[in-house]
């Protein structure tokens, strides 16, 4: 393999704090390089443009890269990343679909912890995926101070493996799902768990639950720090998943235990409406969230998220 396929193989798409306010770029080789100034194209400014032409995109990014590679030190240095405050890599997301219940070592510790019976397999029981939306306007960057929701006593975490679509998808099939993925990144669902029904609502009440006040609170998605491409992850399945509050390990788990994979997911949710450039998808989390535990976030914690291949996200609670 040839210095500049290995190298620009390797790049992540970020949006990062510049004089003039928010724009995209590219980590390569440890430097942050400006897309619209490296492609020629003035609407590659916004990681929203990226992807609205991310069919066009992606090629020309890859070339732009690789002549970094061909021309050594004699091409047009970047930002140093240790220099460049990285934001989310989309502010903000045209839309967030959240999975419900989807791992099955979480369902299992659910069903635990409310002393619930077994559930039957979804996929034999005929089930479909299932989301919920989060509100776009909750997304934080990695290193983002989160302020603690002023009501909840219970804010829990759930690590996440996360997709951004890259191309309108309607009516798709799970065969070819995944071809409508741009990327990969890392996301934090907070929960406000004592929010998850309205008060003084019966049980029977189809009006019961109350998900604006459980998922969509400020700061409630923390996203990033970059988005890896999807030809850099040949298979989203098969990815380690973990999470540590103050370094102490809370949830170790793989995607592979998704009860719906993500092109199972996008294939139902673009049965449902059109799928755009730069929704978002996140895929569920796996067990040892901090309800089943009774424990939850308080001020000063440090939540720390991993995807193998893609990267980590650090938030503090504040």
């Amino acid at each position: 393999m040839a210095d500049s396929e290995r190298n620009t193989t390797h790049y992540k798409l970020v949006t990062y704090e510049a004089a003039q306010g928010p724009r995209a770029g590219a980590v390569f080789d440890d430097a942050v390089f400006d897309l619209a100034e490296i492609t020629g194209k003035p609407s590659y400014a916004t990681m929203l443009g990226v992807l609205d032409d991310w069919a066009k995109a992606e090629p020309l990014i890859e070339a732009a890269l690789a002549k970094k590679v061909e021309k050594g030190s004699g091409a047009t240095p970047g930002s140093p990343l240790a220099k460049v405050r990285l934001l989310a890599p989309v502010l903000y997301p045209s839309a967030i679909f959240c999975a419900g219940a989807n791992y099955s070592d979480h369902m299992a510790e659910m069903t635990r912890v409310f002393n619930l019976a077994p559930e039957p397999d979804p996929h034999k029981a005929g089930l479909t995926p299932w989301h919920f939306i989060k509100a776009s306007r909750t997304v934080v960057q990695a290193d983002a101070r989160i302020p603690l929701p002023a009501r909840t006593k219970m804010l829990d975490w759930e690590a996440e493996l996360a997709a951004f679509i890259g191309r309108a998808a309607k009516n798709v099939p799970v065969a070819g799902a995944l071809d409508y993925v741009a990327g990969y990144t890392v996301a934090n669902d907070l929960s406000a768990r004592d929010f998850t029904v309205r008060p003084n609502v019966p049980e029977s009440s189809p009006f019961r639950y109350d998900w604006i006040s459980q998922k969509s609170f400020d700061g409630a998605c923390p996203v990033g720090p970059w988005i890896v491409p999807a030809k850099q992850i040949p298979d989203p399945q098969r990815l380690g998943i973990k999470l540590w509050v103050n370094d102490v390990l809370k949830q170790d788990s793989h995607t592979s235990k998704m009860i719906f994979s993500l092109a199972e997911q996008i294939a139902q949710l673009s049965a449902r409406l059109t799928l755009h450039p730069g929704d978002l998808i996140l895929t569920g989390t796996p067990a040892g969230v901090g309800m089943a535990r009774k424990e939850f976030l308080k001020s000063g914690d440090v939540v720390r998220v991993w995807v193998e291949q893609v990267g980590e996200l650090t938030n503090t609670l504040v």
